[in-house]
Formats: structure tokens, sequence, C-alpha cells
């Protein structure tokens, strides 16, 4: 009995976490269209959202719900206490400040990526990534400097779980490609993203890696294919990425 009340207790757990997915996914959604995505009857909906709302986790609006802005509380919470936020976040900041473009902070979590700290300049490009937001590794710059970075059978493990879908052209699916390309990055200590995710964008990324040789993560900066050319986007920008991922480096070393 006690193990049916459990396994009872984690499948609400279950739903509750798949209701605030679903409405991330469609921004918002009515009682009706989430009952329609779930096996579960009008009313089992209704009292999942309720609650929800009452705590402030979903909120309505004209008969709509939407995740509510409670679950920002607990993402600034856990930002916070990833010591690498703290660290990293200054040096990527004056990155977007002197390139003038979108400087960010990934780290891997689960096997995907997560955008920690993200800082726009002055001729930054508007993007569908956002803080917080959990991504492929294998078609970014950002992935591809810490999946470099990785044992190869950690790589195979999240490669397993999540897969490699090709979001470009330009996406690697294949894995063993992808293998050759990761040991091409780490020799170099840069990734170079040619449009992999996200058509029209270029990103350079470099891996931050501690003393035990451990990568933490990784840094990037990102803009449009017509301003990532030539020299700038081969030279000029990994220069200041290695320069910058050096000194957070050294502050995560003795801090």
């Amino acid at each position: 009995m006690v193990d049916q009340q459990n396994a009872n207790a984690v499948k609400t757990a279950q739903t509750t976490f798949e209701i605030l997915e679903e409405l991330k996914n469609r921004n918002e959604a009515t009682l009706a269209e989430l009952t329609q995505a779930f096996d579960l009857s009008k009313s089992s909906i209704h009292n999942y959202l309720t609650t929800l709302e009452a705590d402030g986790y979903v909120v309505k609006e004209g008969g709509r719900y939407k995740v509510g802005l409670r679950l920002l509380d607990l993402g600034g919470h856990a930002r916070h206490h990833e010591r690498i936020y703290d660290i990293a976040k200054d040096e990527v900041a004056a990155l977007a400040e002197e390139t003038g473009e979108l400087a960010n902070l990934m780290v891997e979590q689960k096997g995907k990526g997560v955008y920690l700290y993200r800082s726009h300049g002055a001729d930054a490009v508007k993007t569908d990534s956002y803080t917080g937001q959990r991504v492929y590794l294998h078609n970014t710059g950002l992935g591809n400097a810490i999946l470099a970075h990785l044992p190869r059978e950690r790589v195979t493990e999240i490669l397993d779980t999540h897969g490699m879908p090709a979001t470009t052209e330009n996406t690697i699916t294949d894995r063993e490609e992808l293998f050759s390309h990761l040991e091409q990055v780490r020799e170099a200590g840069i990734a170079f993203d040619d449009e992999a995710r996200v058509e029209g964008l270029r990103c350079v990324a470099v891996p931050i890696v501690n003393n035990n040789n451990t990568v933490e993560g990784a840094i990037s900066v990102s803009g449009p294919t017509s301003r990532f050319q030539d020299e700038r986007f081969r030279e000029e920008l990994p220069a200041k990425l290695k320069s910058a991922a050096n000194v957070i480096e050294l502050n995560i070393t003795y801090t």
C-alpha cells in the first residue's frame, strides 16, 4: 500500500512538471487544449492548474494559462548557486561590450547545454535563445567546446540519450563525424559554429577548464554571418575569448 502511495505521488509530481513543460512549449494554453494533450480528465487537469496557479507557478489571463514568474525565482536561485556564474559573468559582459555582439556562458547539465548568462552588446542580434534555455550540445559552438573536453564514453552517453537532430543543413548528424570534429576542437581549444543551429548565425566558443582539467562550461560570442567573416571570425574573436577564458580559469583556481 505504501509503495502504491509513493508511486502515485511520483506520478503526480511528474504530471505537474509535464504540464509546466507543455505550457512553456505552447507559450500559453486553455484548459481544453491541455486536456487534449494529456490522458487525463478535464477536472484533473483543472485541479493541477488550480494548485499551480495558487502557488504562482501558473497564471491565468482571459481563460488562458501560462507559466508564472514564481519559476523565475527558482531559476534565479539555482543560477546564483552555480559558482561559475559569479566568476564568469563580468568577463562575459565585458566581451559583449568590447565586441558589440552577443556573449554567452553555458554549462552542461543532464546532457543538455544550459545558457547560464547572456549579455547583449550594442549591435547584438536577437536570437531564439534565452537564459535558462536547455539546448542540444552537438549543434552549437558552446556545446562542442564542452563535449570536446568530456570523456568519450560520456559524450556517447549524451548522444544515446538525446540524439543528434538536425536544425539546419550544416548540423553534424553523423556520430563519427562529430567525434572527428570534437578532436579538432580539443586540439585547437576553440569551436566554430558555422550556422549549425541557426541559419545566418555564427558563433565562436572556448571551454572553461579548471586546474583538474575538468570542463566547467564554455563562453562564446555569436552574431550574423555578415559580421563574422575572415580574420574577425577566425582570429580576432578567438583571441578575445581565449583571453577572457584565461581570466575566468585563474579566478576559478584561486577564488
